[in-house]
């Protein structure tokens, strides 16, 4: 009977196993909506979309592809509509015009209230409004998009900006693109309608029993190995992307409130210096959760900065200390102030969960994406179970921004889940949507069940750690 039991055991750690580690081919242009790469970056259209509502932007014309013509662009970007038309020059300004009209080439302006002309400066969109409708847009044939008779893209074959502040739109021309008119791309997105999908992706039940359920087993978990007493999760990300919140979140739901702990906030290089192993508490003065939650620096791009590579051996096989402070210049080595050279189980990592932001996963570098893969290969050798946390979705998703509750219902989330995946080479099972908390004063419950369900896969990953690691000690006994 007990030998059947371990069979069916190891039946089941293995096709979960399978599933955790199994490698997605690598995410291609071609896997996207459109088989264009756009220069325009994720949280630049994310910027645009809010000033449109519930929509997603659709590459249909770039002109280092399509070609600097008239020609090119209409056939391309004829009878769409709406439409966002971008510029970009050599001077780093990024600028351009919204319309609602669709484009045609009869060479007459038409009316549209609510077109505008923008430009960034840094993240910050700086909107121009239409001061004269009738003369909106002008549609002419053998040039790119014209904004009334203020600024166009491209005249002929020639790529140069047509820039003439005044009647139709008012703007500050060295504001708008520097005053450099010579153009080195041009984009022309549709603007689409995000759809909310008629059946939730992922079933959630939004209701506080569903939250207190979720904390009562949480509370009650008791890993397989009687060794350990704590299930140590180490959390692995880019500089940003809300590591030290994820631990200041869960940490708040179990308070009551919302608190702050570790070290959180926006920097370009990481604000956790610190090996950091935070253990929670049920309460102000409760007992310890069986998780452990462990913190590392961030990861960012450059050689010599951030998390280094060889460190993540040394922390996956428990030998860095609690406090340790890297130094992404030299690794750890064994004859370091605190280095454990025998460390026990208890020790150990036992489920990894890689933070990644939701808003900023299609620009991730590539260098930053080949120091993740780096570490997933380290982490696949020691047969440590692996997910991904998906941050900063109610950022990325306006209608997910409008109610929590909608995170299963946005196409875009569903289509960012899956780029993760292929990205990170990762089931899409195994990549978690969650909202940290950040600006709240109060706890929310539906932030807090997609917190707490995040929690809850992380100890069942862990169960498939300790599923193995049991399996070998029995395989040991009966060789004994």
């Amino acid at each position: 009977m007990q030998a059947a039991v371990k069979n069916q055991r190891r039946r089941r750690r293995r096709r979960s196993n399978q599933a955790v580690v199994q490698i997605s081919k690598k995410f291609t242009p071609s896997d996207q909506m459109s088989t264009l790469s756009s220069k325009l970056t994720r949280t630049q259209q994310r910027t645009i979309c809010f000033q449109l509502g519930n929509v997603r932007l659709k590459l249909l014309y770039k002109a280092s592809v399509h070609g600097f013509t008239g020609a090119a662009f209409h056939q391309r970007c004829d009878n769409r509509c709406p439409t966002v038309s971008v510029g970009f020059n050599a001077s780093g300004y990024v600028f351009g015009g919204y319309t609602r009209q669709p484009f045609n080439q009869t060479g007459k302006y038409v009316n549209d209230d609510q077109a505008f002309l923008f430009t960034f400066n840094g993240e910050t969109l700086l909107k121009y409004p239409v001061i004269n409708a009738p003369y909106a847009v002008q549609m002419v044939a053998n040039s790119g998009p014209y904004f009334g008779n203020a600024l166009g893209f491209f005249n002929g074959n020639n790529p140069v900006v047509y820039s003439n502040p005044g009647g139709y739109f008012n703007f500050n021309a060295a504001e708008m693109h520097g005053n450099d008119l010579n153009l080195t791309e041009c984009e022309v997105y549709q603007v689409e309608e995000t759809t909310e999908l008629e059946k939730p992706w992922r079933t959630v039940i939004w209701e506080s029993k569903k939250r207190s359920d979720l904390m009562e087993s949480i509370k009650t978990y008791k890993p397989i190995v009687s060794s350990v007493s704590q299930a140590r999760v180490l959390m692995i990300g880019p500089v940003g992307a809300g590591k030290s919140s994820f631990f200041n979140s869960i940490n708040s739901i179990f308070r009551g409130h919302v608190t702050s702990q570790a070290i959180s906030g926006s920097s370009t290089t990481s604000l956790t210096t610190q090996f950091r192993t935070y253990s929670l508490k049920a309460g102000r003065e409760g007992k310890p959760l069986p998780i452990i939650l462990c913190d590392t620096m961030g990861l960012e791009e450059g050689k010599g900065a951030g998390l280094d590579i060889d460190d993540i051996s040394s922390i996956l096989r428990g030998h860095l200390p609690d406090l340790y402070q890297f130094n992404p210049a030299v690794p750890l080595h064994s004859e370091a102030h605190g280095y454990q050279k025998s460390p026990g189980l208890d020790n150990k990592i036992h489920c990894v969960a890689y933070v990644i932001d939701a808003c900023t996963i299609s620009i991730m570098p590539t260098k930053l994406e080949e120091k993740l893969e780096a570490i997933r290969r380290k982490v696949n050798l020691l047969g440590i179970p692996q997910l991904v946390l998906l941050t900063k979705v109610d950022e990325a998703c306006l209608l997910v921004k409008e109610d929590l509750r909608n995170v299963y219902k946005s196409e875009y989330i569903k289509e960012t889940v899956q780029e993760v995946g292929a990205r990170l080479g990762v089931p899409l099972s195994c990549v978690v949507p969650v909202k940290n908390y950040s600006e709240e004063l109060e706890l929310d419950m539906n932030c807090d069940v997609l917190l707490l369900s995040a929690i809850v896969q992380m100890l069942r990953f862990a169960d498939n750690f300790f599923d193995e690691v049991s399996d070998r000690l029995s395989s040991v006994e009966m060789k004994d």
